[in-house]
C-alpha cells in the first residue's frame, strides 16, 4: 500500500478541474465547496494513533479552516483548503506515517483486531483483497464512489451501511459476498472461504470495469449475476446479530477491556477542540483512535477508572458520549459562517428544533438541515430544511435538491418551527412515530400546517 499523500507531493499541485460533485474528494482530487477545497481520506484500517490524529488536526488548522468532519461512513474530511495548501497538508500527513491506500476505499469493522468477539479479522481480508486484486481496485474504470465493506462481526457491525460490495464474516471461517444494499437488503452472490470470496469479488470487479465508471453493482443484470454465481438463490447468512446498535458510550469487550465511543455532533469538530480532547485522552492511557460509521470514533486503551473523566472531557468539548441523543437524528452541513454557499446557520437551527420540537426526535426521524440546495451533508431524508436566497424550503421524504413542499421567508422560521411542533403534537396517532406521521401527512399536510395563521 502506498500513501496518497506521496502522490500529491510528486504532482505538486492537485488537479481539481475534473472533480465533480458526488465523486470522492480524495487528497489527489479535492472538491470545491463554499468554504474552499475539501479533502476526504480514509486511513488504512480506519485507525490512527493518538499522535497521528493530533498531527492531522494540527495540519487541518494550519492549512484549512480548522474544521474536521467524520462522515456517516466513518471517513475523515478536512475543510477550507486552498489550491496552494493541499500539497503542504499532504506532506504533513505523509510525514506523520498515516497510510491512505490507493484505489477503492475499503470500509471495515471499526474494532477489527480489538473486539475478541469478532468472527474474523476484517484487516486480514482487506490485505488479501489489496494483494490479489490491487490492479482491479485501482482501475480508473470503476465508479468513483464504489463502496466495498468488510464486516468481521462482533460487538458492533456495519449492517446498516449500504455498499456496492459487502463481505461479511460467517461462522466456520466462511465469508458471505453480497451486493447493492445493507445487510438485510443486499443480494448474496457467494459463500465460502477467504480465497473463494476474493475470487468472487475479482469477477465482480471485472464486470464493473467492463461496464465503465458509471456502473454500480446494482446496475448489473440479474441474469448475468446468476450465470456467474450459481449459489445466488440458495445462500443465507448464519452469523449472530450484533449486540449493540450504537457505538456511542462505554462498551466492555469480551476480553475485559473497555472502549469509549465518541460522536461528533453533526459530524463536525474544530481542530482546537479535538486537540484538547486528544491530550486528555492520551494522558489517561489512550493509544489509538478508530473511526466509526455515523460520524464518530472509538478511543482505544482507556481503563474503566479513566472513563468518567474522559467522558466529561468529551462533553466539555462539544462531543457526545450518550447514545440516541436527538442530535444523532440530524444531518447538518457546515452552514453559514463556515460555508459561503450556505444561507443559514444549520447548527443554530438544529439546537432550536431540539429545544422547541422535542417530540420530533423519537428515534425514527432523519432530519437534514442543508444551508443550500447542494445537500452536502446527507442524501434522502424524512424531512429536509433547505436554505435559499428567500428563506427556507421544506421537503418531505426527499433530497435537498428536490422541489420544496413549502417555502417560508427567512423571518418566519420561528413561526414555522411552532407550526411543525403543533403538527407533530396534534396529528400523530397513538403509537405512531414522527417519521411515519410525516410520511402519512405528506407534502400537502406539511404545507397546510406551515401556511396556517
Amino acid at each position: 500500500m502506498h500513501s496518497a499523500a506521496g502522490k500529491i507531493l510528486e504532482a505538486e499541485t492537485p488537479d481539481i478541474t475534473g472533480m465533480q460533485r458526488g465523486a470522492c474528494p480524495a487528497l489527489a482530487a479535492p472538491m470545491q465547496t463554499g468554504d474552499g477545497l475539501l479533502v476526504r481520506l480514509r486511513p488504512a484500517g480506519g485507525a490512527l494513533t493518538i499522535s497521528q490524529f493530533r498531527q492531522l488536526a494540527s495540519a487541518a488548522a494550519r492549512h484549512g479552516n480548522g474544521i474536521l468532519e467524520i462522515t456517516a461512513r466513518g471517513n475523515l474530511q478536512i475543510r477550507g483548503l486552498q489550491t496552494g495548501s493541499v500539497g503542504p497538508l499532504a506532506a504533513e500527513i505523509d510525514a506523520s506515517g498515516i497510510i491512505v491506500p490507493e484505489g477503492v476505499a475499503i470500509e471495515m469493522s471499526p474494532l477489527h483486531g480489538v473486539d475478541a468477539d469478532e468472527i474474523a479479522d476484517a484487516a486480514d481480508m482487506e490485505a488479501g483483497l489489496r494483494s490479489k486484486l490491487g490492479d482491479l481496485l485501482s482501475s480508473p474504470h470503476l465508479a468513483p464512489k464504489l463502496s466495498i465493506l468488510i464486516d468481521g462481526g462482533g460487538e458492533f457491525s456495519l449492517s446498516a451501511l449500504i455498499a456496492d460490495i459487502r463481505i461479511a464474516a460467517q461462522p466456520a471461517g466462511q465469508w458471505l459476498v453480497s451486493i447493492a444494499g445493507d445487510d438485510a437488503g443486499a443480494t448474496p452472490l457467494a459463500l465460502g472461504g477467504a480465497d473463494a470470496a476474493v475470487n468472487a469479488i475479482g469477477d465482480l470487479l471485472q464486470m464493473l470495469i467492463a461496464r465503465g465508471s458509471r456502473t454500480r453493482a446494482r446496475d448489473i443484470d440479474a441474469a448475468i449475476l446468476r450465470a456467474h454465481y450459481p449459489q445466488i438463490d440458495s445462500i443465507r447468512s448464519t452469523r449472530p446479530a450484533p449486540r449493540k446498535s450504537s457505538f456511542v458510550g462505554v462498551t466492555r469487550l469480551g476480553n475485559g477491556s473497555t472502549v469509549l465511543g465518541v460522536r461528533l455532533k453533526f459530524g463536525q469538530a474544530r481542530a482546537t477542540d479535538l486537540l484538547s480532547f486528544l491530550t486528555s485522552a492520551e494522558s489517561a492511557g489512550a493509544r489509538e483512535i478508530r473511526l466509526a460509521p455515523d460520524r464518530g470514533f472509538f478511543v482505544i486503551g482507556l481503563t474503566e477508572t479513566a472513563m468518567p473523566a474522559i467522558q466529561e472531557a468529551a462533553i466539555d468539548h462539544g462531543f457526545s458520549v450518550t447514545a440516541n441523543e436527538p442530535s444523532e437524528q440530524i444531518a447538518a452541513c457546515a452552514g453559514a459562517g463556515a460555508c459561503a454557499s450556505a444561507f443559514y446557520d444549520t447548527r443554530a437551527l438544529a439546537s432550536q428544533l431540539i429545544d422547541q420540537v422535542p417530540d420530533l426526535f423519537d428515534g425514527s426521524l432523519k432530519l437534514h438541515l442543508s444551508g443550500c440546495a447542494k445537500g452536502c451533508a446527507h442524501r434522502r431524508a424524512d424531512l429536509a430544511i433547505v436554505g435559499t436566497g428567500e428563506g427556507y424550503g421544506f421537503i418531505v421524504n426527499g433530497l435537498a435538491a428536490d422541489r420544496p413542499a413549502a417555502r417560508i421567508a427567512g423571518e418566519r422560521i420561528d413561526f414555522a418551527i411552532e407550526r411543525l411542533a403543533r403538527l407533530i403534537n396534534d396529528k400523530r396517532g397513538a403509537g405512531e412515530s414522527s417519521a411515519d406521521c410525516l410520511k402519512r401527512l405528506g407534502p400537502n399536510g406539511l404545507t397546510e400546517a406551515l401556511q396556517q395563521e
